[in-house]
């Protein structure tokens, strides 16, 4: 197709997949459960940490995970002590496990009592970039005495990695188009900083498209595909991310 064609078709679709009623069936559904702005920013990272696999097991791990806590998860982590965490160790998504999570909770306590919560933790994504914000993300959130094996839980873009929970988990915080299902909290990060979240999903349809080239879902990836989502909306290229996951995981093409 043209590129007037490509840009109408991926056009159509972002708007046939970003409405609310598909949040239901989508892990964003988790946050939208809260109100309070560091509730829902809080529920969207760990959502986020857990999002692979089942896209039900993901909402009900989620849940399962928040319903733990007994309370709102700001309130629960500003009051919660070494005993009230040790419920976590019960809980498992996949390679997720209980030890993983109570470091987590850890982590989000000391970022939200001592460093201005997740949005500071990034720092100022519009001037560093956002590799370079994840990357600082990482090295703040992993301060804490923890075993190495769960570091593969933050993916690492400086090494490469697609970093694919973070960008998703970004999107929901940043992007603020009215139509209600992304938050648009981090109001004074722009939308055109954002990178577009890539996995096998989007990166097999974004191969049929011909906006990706690269074989490997990697962080290079995600830069070409994002430079080319950007000559159809320069100030919000990441929205086609609804058009790409779409059309890859609810209509089935590969």
């Amino acid at each position: 197709m043209t590129k007037e064609d490509l840009f109408l078709f991926l056009e159509t679709k972002y708007r046939q997949y970003n409405r609310p009623e598909f949040i239901k069936t989508d892990p964003v559904s988790v946050p939208h459960g809260f109100s309070q702005r560091e509730d829902i920013e809080i529920a969207g990272f760990l959502t986020a940490v857990i999002s692979w696999g089942n896209r039900s097991s993901i909402i009900a791990d989620a849940n399962r995970m928040f319903s733990m806590m007994g309370c709102p998860p700001y309130e629960f982590l500003l009051k919660a002590n070494d005993r009230d965490l040790e419920i976590f160790r019960a809980f498992y998504h996949r390679t997720f496990n209980g030890e993983d999570c109570i470091f987590f909770l850890r982590s989000l306590q000391h970022i939200y009592k001592n460093l201005g919560g997740l949005q500071g933790a990034f720092g100022n994504i519009n001037e560093t970039g956002i590799k370079e914000s994840i990357s600082r993300f990482r090295r703040i959130f992993l301060e804490l005495k923890h075993f190495p094996r769960l570091e593969k839980h933050l993916a690492d873009p400086s090494k490469g990695a697609s970093a694919k929970r973070i960008l998703m988990f970004l999107r929901w915080m940043v992007r603020n188009d009215g139509l209600g299902v992304d938050f648009g909290l981090w109001k004074n990060v722009s939308s055109a900083s954002l990178m577009c979240p890539l996995d096998i999903h989007s990166g097999n349809v974004s191969r049929k498209l011909g906006l990706l080239q690269r074989k490997a879902n990697d962080w290079k990836a995600v830069e070409e595909l994002t430079d080319n989502l950007r000559q159809f909306d320069p100030r919000d290229p990441v929205k086609y991310d609804f058009a790409l996951f779409g059309i890859g995981a609810l209509e089935g093409i590969r």
